[in-house]
């Protein structure tokens, strides 16, 4: 009896070489007018906490705020946005919940 061994070729599916990368969203810091805090303590605040923050923009955002009823302060990683969303609001602005751009 003779035996004959038969050699398979295994063939492993191609893989996509496509790969998608999906960002981590940004998320918005937004600061909500209310009738406690001044011009000059939302102002300061901004300068203060937000990064880059110019006092002629913090300026233009606090009287956003104050004519619009709000204003997008900054927005990026979610991180940054809650450590800069917690210190502007210990400070006693008035807040937005954060959420993603």
């Amino acid at each position: 009896m003779t035996s004959t061994i038969l050699a398979s070729t295994i063939v492993a599916p191609n893989k996509s070489s496509q790969v998608t990368r999906k960002p981590y969203p940004n998320y918005k810091v937004i600061v909500l007018n209310d009738d406690f805090n001044t011009f000059d303590h939302v102002a300061n605040c901004l300068i203060k906490y937000i990064p880059n923050m110019t006092p002629d923009y913090a300026w233009q955002l606090t009287n956003q705020v104050h004519f619009e009823g709000q204003a997008l302060v900054w927005s990026g990683p979610l991180e940054q946005a809650e450590l800069y969303h917690q210190q502007l609001r210990r400070e006693g602005l008035t807040m937005a919940p954060l959420e993603a751009v």
